[in-house]
């Protein structure tokens, strides 16, 4: 037999180093060749190492959350014939001294009797906090002396709710003191107080969104721009092509007609299709239309990108917009394919609201969002009638974008929604 280490291997793009976010294995595990070790996550893309040889799993080196540097011992592994490691050990940790620290690992702790002591020998201010609950309905008439019952008419406490520690839940000076300190809030009856906190810890993808949103607010001054939109003829139109549609075609929401709307309008702003190198302090107006989708997973908020979005029809950037989606919702997404946007729109879809700050897509210098279309009643030369209204919030870099030019962009985009026929005239 013979020992065989896993070495985290260079996952390209020059990447020095990567983040473990899950095992699939554990100590002990007969694993077999190709098996999948453990996902490993660097610049949002998740990758699966797979083990190259077949064995027993003698050690794991790092927690999820930890960072890995290329060329790290990550799986160190019991097979047949000499491994890769030599007879001296070095390399890799002996499963002797591994086996002795999981022996003392799980030795019991001195800690763990003390919890353990009886009622009797226990002190007394333990003993008191055992015993004090005693039972009482609430709601029922409760045990108090003259001065307690006078203090609590005093202060307006209703005192069949006050718990009591005394004998038979008699309720002294020190549980009204008690009761007022909790603000009132006791348990009342099939309303019990819950108790517990859980910890979670923030890896793999949570912490790099963290990450980039923490980056984007600090670094990024925004401007945030809501403008309300008439979506009437719009949806009239959409209906219209959906009910119309080929059977190989999608169907169509709202998005591609956002993005068809961005791609006519971006050329006479320029300086909002850009991405900001605030480092170097250039900013790159970029004259394709890279747009980013912030897309909800499991794993969290991704962002695929649509490119060349002012080369595609409505149906094909429906489709592509599913088709980017899917593969961020299956965590099958390359670094291509999540890189690169020039301007990014987030929707929240029917549970939009009635607007949102969106935050920017760092390094990008906007980022789009439509909010819930919502039947209302507006005024229309003199008259009330219900339309189907849209708010459009938005968000800028106003070191790279003036307000001026926010409205004006976003006026622009506004026409075209409100008059869909003009987003196919050229």
């Amino acid at each position: 037999m013979g020992r065989y280490v896993f070495k985290l291997p260079d996952v390209g793009e020059g990447t020095a180093e990567a983040e473990i976010v899950a095992w699939h294995v554990k100590i002990g595990d007969h694993i077999h060749e190709d098996q999948n070790l453990v996902d490993v996550m660097t610049d949002k893309a998740t990758v699966e190492m797979t083990s190259p040889v077949s064995g027993i799993v003698v050690s794991l080196h790092g927690e999820p959350g930890a960072m890995a540097p290329v060329g790290a011992p990550l799986v160190e592994l019991e097979v047949e014939g000499a491994g890769n490691v030599k007879p001296n050990g070095h390399g890799a940790p002996k499963a002797e001294a591994k086996k002795a620290e999981e022996k003392k690992a799980e030795a019991p702790k001195p800690v763990a009797q003390k919890v353990e002591m009886p009622v009797a020998a226990a002190p007394k201010e333990t003993q008191k906090i055992a015993t004090h609950s005693a039972p009482r309905t609430f709601g029922g008439k409760p045990l108090a002396s003259p001065a307690v019952r006078q203090r609590a008419r005093d202060l307006g406490i209703e005192l069949q709710f006050v718990p009591g520690s005394g004998p038979a839940g008699r309720v002294s000076h020190a549980d009204l003191d008690t009761y007022i300190a909790s603000g009132g809030q006791v348990a009342r009856e099939g309303r019990a107080p819950r108790e517990g906190v859980e910890e979670i810890k923030i890896i793999g993808l949570r912490r790099k969104i963290a990450e980039k949103m923490q980056e984007s607010k600090r670094r990024i001054p925004h401007f945030a721009y809501v403008e309300e939109i008439d979506m009437t003829e719009l949806e009239d139109l959409r209906a219209h092509l959906n009910v119309n549609k080929s059977p190989d075609q999608p169907k169509l929401n709202v998005l591609p007609f956002l993005m068809r709307a961005l791609v006519r309008i971006l050329p006479e702003f320029p300086q909002v299709n850009a991405r900001f190198d605030d480092e170097a302090g250039i900013v790159y107006r970029h004259a394709p239309v890279h747009i980013g989708i912030a897309t909800q997973t499991a794993n969290g908020l991704i962002v695929p990108v649509v490119r060349h979005a002012e080369a595609r029809d409505l149906w094909d950037s429906a489709n592509e917009v599913a088709r980017v989606a899917a593969l961020a919702r299956d965590n099958k997404a390359t670094k291509d394919d999540l890189s690169g946007s020039t301007i990014t729109i987030t929707s929240l879809g029917a549970m939009g609201g009635i607007a949102t700050t969106p935050v920017i897509n760092y390094p990008e210098v906007a980022v789009i969002g439509p909010n819930a279309i919502i039947e209302r009643p507006v005024v229309r030369n003199g008259q009330i009638v219900v339309r189907k209204m849209m708010n459009l919030s938005s968000s800028f870099d106003h070191r790279v974008v003036d307000g001026y030019d926010a409205a004006a962009f976003i006026q622009r985009v506004k026409a075209l929604l409100e008059h869909p026929a003009m987003l196919f005239m050229d």
